[in-house]
């Protein structure tokens, strides 16, 4: 009896029929695909550290216009650094399965156009300036190179994963320098577990590409650590819960806290148990999952705070 193969799946990152295709203007759906309107998964991940360390920082609930600002800070330079990045690969993400349908790659914006677009988000950015106190502008200012850096770091480097968890998670310093004019030990602690968090999680993402990157030469995590990628995946998730944990401490977080770190082990620890380098798929999914990890270091933050 003949064994039907699984068909491969199609990891193309874009759906055709979304909210993008149905509601917006055909003129605008290029431009909300450019900036990842259509795929907010990456927001939440910048924004959710983000708002765990306003927590921290405030003792509690933050004040709704630093909601507000951090909250449109965490879109806007998301938008901003996935508008570049597209700029930047515009003659490779063709050649990548996940993202040959790319605006900017697939013809349906120009780039002169994508860059009028880059222009604009940044000129939104420079306005929330004036809402945030000049050492959190100082820090916004230091984040810009880094966000123009990354897309160019996975030609010369298999650490692009470190440059892009240094800006993604930018926001909790800037969090608490808005709120305290200082930046204490604690809140750097706590800003590396997110660091090493996101490259941990950005590493499962990137096997995803792991065959097209190599076809072109470019670099990543995955392509770092091949056949063990699961080992040092197990070294970053450990080292995240640790630094969140000692950060906690030292911010003498109620006994409630912990009890979210918890959580969160065990769902990094579920993920680990998923991994699996040869399912593109699956571990597409398993970054989407990070949802929940953020998600749960906000209620930890909450709980130690407010209880």
């Amino acid at each position: 009896m003949a064994v039907t193969a699984r068909p491969a799946p199609d990891l193309n990152d874009i759906i055709a029929d979304d909210w993008v295709a149905r509601w917006l203007p055909a003129s605008w759906g290029p431009y909300a695909r450019l900036c990842r309107l259509d795929r907010p998964i990456g927001t939440w991940l910048t924004l959710l550290p983000c708002l765990a360390a306003l927590v921290q920082a405030s003792s509690g609930l933050p004040t709704l216009a630093r909601l507000i600002i951090f909250s449109l800070g965490a879109l806007l330079m998301r938008g901003v650094g996935c508008t570049i990045n597209d700029i930047c690969d515009r003659d490779i993400d063709q050649h990548v399965e996940r993202t040959r349908f790319r605006p900017l790659t697939s013809g349906q914006i120009t780039l002169k156009k994508a860059l009028w677009f880059l222009f604009a988000q940044l000129v939104v950015c420079a306005v929330l300036l004036f809402f945030i106190n000049p050492m959190s502008r100082w820090l916004a200012v230091a984040l810009l190179p880094i966000v123009f850096i990354y897309p160019l770091c996975k030609r010369f480097t298999y650490w692009p994963q470190a440059v892009l968890g240094i800006a993604f998670n930018w926001g909790m310093l800037m969090a608490w320098s808005d709120v305290h004019n200082a930046v204490p030990l604690a809140a750097v602690a706590m800003w590396l577990g997110a660091v090493l968090w996101q490259i941990g999680y950005d590493t499962i993402y990137a096997y995803v590409d792991v065959r097209d990157d190599a076809q072109l030469g470019l670099h990543s995590t995955a392509l770092r650590f091949g056949a063990n990628g699961k080992t040092w995946v197990s070294g970053f998730y450990v080292g995240t819960i640790a630094l969140w944990t000692w950060g906690g401490w030292s911010l003498d977080m109620h006994p409630a806290y912990y009890l979210g770190m918890a959580a969160i082990a065990v769902h990094l620890f579920w993920q680990l148990a998923k991994f699996d380098l040869k399912r593109p798929e699956q571990n597409f999914m398993l970054f989407r999952a990070n949802l929940w990890t953020g998600a749960l270091l906000v209620a930890a933050a909450l709980a130690g705070t407010l209880l």
